[in-house]
């Protein structure tokens, strides 16, 4: 069995007007996590915010009680130099650091925005230095990377420097809003047979018509903007992102 179904939507398509009292709705609503858009305007086309807004939004979301737990901040940290910013979300109240694949495999080691670093990082070293700040660590893919450029990360036998997440795109990173790819789903499914006990997530396209593909491939977190936050009943939404995933298990 795989493991439970978790939702976690898109702060992104948000009401950023009162992003605080939407965060803390969502929960309200049945949500899992809520999943943080970080756009640096660099390693995507587009920015978004930092660590100040999380910081000002933890304090309406309770800290989940158990790792994965409810109230997560899953930050999707879609950044050049994803070492360089682990201190300050970690310290705004990130729960799941997830950076770039591609990211890690061309950045510094430099640990603080100021640093300067002639060293490289690498996406074992960034999964260790993330455990070691005491969060959970994420690992994503974008579209045009291959899946199997994981498995030596997730076989690795160093527990330390193995990812608590996958995160497989369906849409290019950047923009809300975009169609639901199929063509990522069998990567997903690639890793579910792989690793049947791990965490999956999906994010871009997702909504009522396109999660069973998703619950088929195996994926279990459902990352949802726009299909939640601009539904007449959240909730009622939420509730039939988690039913497609749970009946599937």
């Amino acid at each position: 069995m795989s493991p439970p179904a978790i939702i976690a939507p898109s702060i992104l398509s948000a009401d950023f007007a009162a992003l605080g009292q939407a965060c803390s709705d969502t929960i309200d609503q049945g949500a899992s996590w809520l999943h943080i858009d970080i756009m640096d305007g660099h390693f995507v086309p587009n920015m978004t915010f930092g660590a100040p807004v999380v910081t000002k939004i933890r304090p309406h979301v309770k800290r989940p009680s158990t790792a994965h737990g409810v109230g997560t901040f899953d930050c999707h940290m879609m950044i050049a130099e994803p070492k360089r910013w682990v201190k300050d979300f970690q310290k705004a109240g990130c729960d799941l650091y997830c950076f770039h694949y591609e990211a890690a495999i061309s950045s510094t080691a430099a640990e603080n925005p100021a640093d300067h670093s002639e060293s490289k990082t690498s996406p074992k070293d960034m999964i260790r230095y993330v455990h070691e700040q005491k969060m959970l660590a994420g690992i994503a893919i974008k579209p045009d990377t291959p899946v199997d450029v994981l498995w030596d990360i997730l076989d690795n036998q160093t527990q330390e420097e193995v990812p608590d997440m996958v995160l497989i795109m369906t849409v290019h990173p950047g923009f809300g809003g975009q169609k639901f790819m199929a063509s990522e789903l069998p990567k997903v499914a690639a890793l579910r047979q792989r690793y049947p006990n791990l965490n999956i997530e999906v994010d871009g396209g997702l909504s009522e018509t396109t999660v069973d593909q998703a619950a088929d491939a195996g994926a279990n977190v459902i990352v949802a903007g726009s299909a939640v936050f601009g539904a007449r009943d959240p909730a009622d939404v939420i509730a039939k992102l988690r039913d497609a995933v749970e009946k599937r298990r």
